[in-house]
């Protein structure tokens, strides 16, 4: 009968950048113990998970949920629906939730007046104002309600399972709730989809009305490899940042939440990176077009044999010095049979690290191939027919 697949295993021994003489896994030292209620540890790139604990239990957000805030303005401006400079009304209720006289976190606004865009982004982003972010929901949806909405939306496209916006801010409220997972995946989002915006999570003040506040993010000041993102702080949810980082080529994201003051989430934070960065690499190990199986054989076609590729760079995060363990085996259909076009997936790409697969990639034909002409079809086929490969 006709069999599938044919196994075609290649061991490869990855030569990579970094060249280790000791074995660093052994040289690895337990996980830290985080002082908080949940955490994680990723890399931005691969999402590979490097330490967790708790990450998807259900806890407050606290002004963590400004991300998502952000992120759906930034959505908004760019495609086209909102413009930096557009002035957005600043209501009464914006004020009296989030403004100068509550106790929380504000920008300062003044009600009745009229603000740009980019610097309610700022005010959010960098001073965690309530009240910008009042007011940029209202001016979006029309209300908080109604922005919580979208922001449930955008959480569950981006795979954030454990978390259920109730307003814009992150202010307490019966049913709202996120996870230290989730925190990561909207992180992750945030910088890899907008990095123009991203990049105001590292300023360290913003002034309006004439009142300069610092970024509350101390990582800021202590770690110039930190570039963002948010603190967050209510009494339920306690001492809360998510950070991000980035040394060599590698970026990482670190959540903390339920932490007892805000010296303790720095200091966490910063245990998290350490760790990370001194013990994980994350490296494209193949490029997208490298040729991974020379001459597959190719029935039918005009040539006699077809290279295979991948289509996307296969990049991985993995303990330091742990790269030549990895295996990588490719697996190739065993009739592949004219025409053929570009890109057209003809077996996969395994990545082992002791025995655990890190990835599963297709393989894909380089470029396209024109069947043959009807004699040289007629002599494939009667080799496939006695050699009990015909389907």
């Amino acid at each position: 009968m006709t069999k599938n697949w044919s196994l075609s295993t290649l061991i490869i021994i990855a030569s990579l950048a970094v060249s280790m003489t000791i074995d660093a896994q052994k040289m690895r030292p337990a996980e830290p113990e985080i002082a908080g209620k949940a955490w994680i540890l990723i890399d931005a790139v691969t999402g590979t998970v490097i330490l967790e604990r708790n990450a998807d239990l259900h806890l407050p957000p606290a002004s963590l949920a400004k991300m998502m805030t952000t992120y759906l303005v930034s959505q908004e401006i760019s495609e086209n629906r909102l413009e930096e400079d557009t002035q957005v009304l600043i209501s009464d209720n914006a004020w009296i939730l989030g403004g100068a006289k509550t106790d929380g976190s504000t920008m300062f606004l003044s009600p009745r007046t009229r603000v740009s865009v980019i610097d309610l982004m700022h005010g959010v982003i960098i001073q965690s104002g309530n009240d910008a972010a009042i007011a940029l929901a209202e001016h979006i949806a029309g209300g908080e309600i109604a922005f919580a909405d979208l922001m449930n939306q955008q959480a569950t496209e981006l795979g954030m399972s454990n978390t259920e916006y109730m307003n814009s801010t992150g202010l307490p409220a019966e049913g709202m709730f996120t996870s230290a997972r989730d925190l990561s995946t909207i992180a992750k989002a945030i910088i890899r989809d907008h990095p123009k915006y991203y990049s105001i999570y590292a300023k360290k003040y913003f002034e309006h009305n004439n009142i300069n506040q610092p970024n509350r993010n101390r990582l800021l000041w202590r770690d110039k490899s930190v570039d963002g993102l948010k603190t967050g702080k209510t009494d339920a949810a306690g001492y809360c940042l998510v950070a991000s980082a980035k040394r060599r080529d590698m970026r990482l994201i670190s959540v903390i939440l339920g932490a007892k003051s805000d010296e303790v989430r720095a200091q966490e934070s910063q245990r998290l990176l350490s760790y990370g960065f001194r013990y994980f690499d994350t490296q494209t190990v193949y490029a997208a077009g490298e040729i991974l199986k020379s001459n597959a054989k190719l029935w039918y076609g005009v040539d006699e044999f077809l290279n295979l590729t991948i289509s996307e760079n296969v990049t991985l995060t993995f303990p330091r010095g742990s790269e030549k363990n990895f295996q990588a085996n490719i697996l190739v259909h065993e009739v592949i049979k004219a025409p053929i076009k570009a890109g057209q997936e003809l077996g996969s790409l395994q990545v082992k690290l002791d025995g655990n697969i890190l990835i599963d990639v297709p393989l894909v034909a380089k470029k396209d191939v024109e069947k043959a002409g009807i004699f040289a079809r007629l002599v494939d086929w009667i080799i496939l027919f006695f050699t009990d490969l015909l389907s």
